[in-house]
């Protein structure tokens, strides 16, 4: 299924079953504090997720982009606490209202969940080309952090291979409306 292609009706099944799957990982449903992003255009969806998380009492932090590209974060108290920012050249981007926590925030992260166009055999993740969440991947790494890293996507997003990058990194996991793949974490 291509993003471009799809319905009103098949984005809210994927965003139910999207759900399900998702807070069935232990890595989820363990977590206390979940790093994560507020879909945009034809992404699987997310905001369920999100207040779904939130109701569990789990700390949700949210991306605000900043002008390099680079990510803050804040809190999601709910749908109210989220503002739509128009970011120069680029589409708007629901953001957290509140507080910003500064880039090292995710660093507190139980599990990150990442945006993606593809997945592949390896966990090797194709991104949206920003590089903003290579800026994160890459934080995380510097500090010997090492939460849960996964992707949610549309089954035909999960391919046999990816162009890969040096400073690319895999996933634990890919969630499907269909169900998880998980990927062995490399020493």
């Amino acid at each position: 299924m291509v993003r471009g292609r799809l319905t009103a009706d098949d984005g809210q099944e994927t965003e139910a079953a999207l759900v399900i799957r998702a807070l069935e990982l232990p890595e989820l449903a363990q977590a206390r504090t979940v790093a994560a992003y507020v879909s945009v255009g034809s992404e699987p969806g997310t905001r369920a997720l999100l207040d779904a998380l939130h109701a569990r009492g789990v700390r949700v932090l949210l991306p605000a982009l900043m002008a390099d590209n680079d990510l803050d974060w804040g809190a999601y108290d709910g749908p109210g606490s989220l503002v739509r920012v128009q970011h120069r050249g680029k589409m708007a981007l629901l953001e957290p209202a509140g507080e910003r926590l500064g880039p090292d925030a995710v660093l507190s992260a139980d599990a990150v969940l990442l945006p993606g166009l593809a997945v592949d055999a390896r966990g090797m993740r194709l991104g949206r080309g920003g590089g903003s969440y290579d800026r994160v991947l890459a934080r995380l790494e510097r500090a010997g952090a090492d939460p849960a890293l996964v992707v949610l996507l549309y089954d035909s997003e999960v391919v046999d291979r990816v162009p890969e990058e040096p400073h690319d990194r895999p996933v634990h996991a890919v969630v499907t409306p269909s169900g998880v793949r998980r990927f062995r974490r490399r020493p």
